[in-house]
């Protein structure tokens, strides 16, 4: 509390602030004041006391004040999207064109491993391959993620965790019929409006209908087309060619940031890699990350099973029959399912709003490619642990 007494001897009091006419003497707080307020003060002060005639003019280093930008914050935005200074984007346009090809000619494979695989414990692929996967933190090897996008499902197939009996509050008939979608205006508290070219992968065993952090609703603010007791497989794409520690590290195309910087990349299984995790999205603030950007969570039992393969970019635009050019690339892929709030995604949504890069496209889930047959799935994977955990062994 702040007395009568007090009030009055700050307004008499002279000082280094007493000339300054807008504001005279000190400011007293009473009550909770907001650190922006405390800051738009200081610094509505600093321009009055060094700004003559009122007006704009030269301060005590010789610069020109500017007119303050002052920000009131009504305690209705949750997270900051505000963008870095506009700079050039020197990411832009890097993606090569290699375009999809058919999977198989002449019954001889054409292409180089693919993903997503099959990463069940003991699982081993049938495409012979003379490359071998990072088993170290990608930041061991020069490397930093570059962006972060996720699929409707999973598109890797872990048997107990995210697979044919993983279960979702996506109805039945779309699960019979993937190319088709309701037409029906989805239920209330629903924002799920998913269209024919989002394909659903597997998902988690997780979901119950009477559990309420399956199904309360979620007001969701910049994350795009998402579902309360939904499954979705995250990928941070890394690579030793991007911009790292740079406003211009997190790209949307990925591959933008992939092949940044020209001359770098020389072993591609070795310089470019995909971290993979799989969530259930619950409305429950027990499970809250709040950097879901910089990675694959890396706690506990989060990042503590993890197969290890060489493989290629996925998506819908590929198949059995359809496949990537871009392989071969590493991928670490978290064998277990794991519950993740809502926040924590809107928060992720928000983080890459606020990116120099317009990463729009990747706000949303997209389409999970089918899984990898096994004579296209690279026979090299492997068990490892990035949290220090034990991984699964055959």
């Amino acid at each position: 509390m702040c007395s009568p007494t007090e009030d009055r001897k700050s307004a008499d009091s002279t000082g280094g602030m007493a000339s300054n006419k807008a504001l005279s003497g000190i400011i007293v707080f009473c009550g909770v004041v907001t650190v922006a307020a405390v800051a738009s003060a200081v610094a509505l002060s600093f321009k009055n006391a060094n700004t003559s005639g009122g007006g704009a003019g030269p301060n005590a280093y010789g610069a020109v004040a500017q007119q303050a930008t002052i920000v009131i914050n009504t305690a209705d935005i949750k997270y900051a999207t505000g963008k870095p200074p506009a700079g050039d984007n020197v990411c832009e346009g890097k993606k090569p064109d290699l375009p999809n090809v058919d999977c198989i000619i002449d019954a001889m494979v054409n292409v180089g491993p693919q993903a997503g695989a099959n990463v069940t414990n003991g699982y081993k692929g049938g495409l012979e391959v003379d490359h071998v996967p990072i088993t170290t933190p990608y930041w061991q090897n020069s490397m930093c993620p570059v962006n972060v996008h996720w699929h409707l499902g999973a598109e890797h197939y872990s048997k107990g965790q995210f697979d044919e009996n993983g279960v979702g509050p996506i109805r039945a008939d779309l699960l019979q019929n993937l190319d088709r979608r309701l037409e029906a205006e989805p239920e209330e508290g629903r924002q799920l409006q998913v269209t024919a070219q989002t394909r659903m992968g597997y998902q988690c065993q997780y979901y119950d209908a009477e559990d309420e952090k399956f199904t309360a609703p979620y007001v969701w603010k910049h994350c795009v087309g998402m579902e309360i007791g939904e499954t979705y497989e995250v990928h941070w794409p890394h690579s030793a060619a991007g911009q790292c520690g740079t406003p211009n590290q997190y790209q949307t195309p990925f591959y933008d940031g992939v092949f940044c910087t020209d001359g770098v990349l020389k072993d591609t299984a070795a310089q470019i890699g995909v971290q993979a995790q799989v969530f259930t999205i619950v409305n429950d603030e027990a499970y809250y990350y709040g950097d879901l950007m910089q990675g694959m969570i890396v706690d506990g039992e989060f990042g503590a099973d993890i197969a290890m393969y060489t493989g290629s970019t996925t998506g819908t635009s590929r198949d059995n029959e359809i496949c990537s050019q871009y392989s071969p690339i590493t991928w670490q892929v978290d064998r277990k399912c794991h519950l993740i709030s809502a926040s924590s995604f809107d928060k992720m949504c928000a983080d890459m709003k606020a990116q120099r890069d317009d990463m729009t496209d990747d706000l949303h889930p997209h389409g999970s490619r089918e899984v990898v047959a096994p004579e296209l799935t690279a026979n090299n994977m492997v068990a490892g642990s990035l949290s220090g955990g034990r991984a699964s062994v055959p």
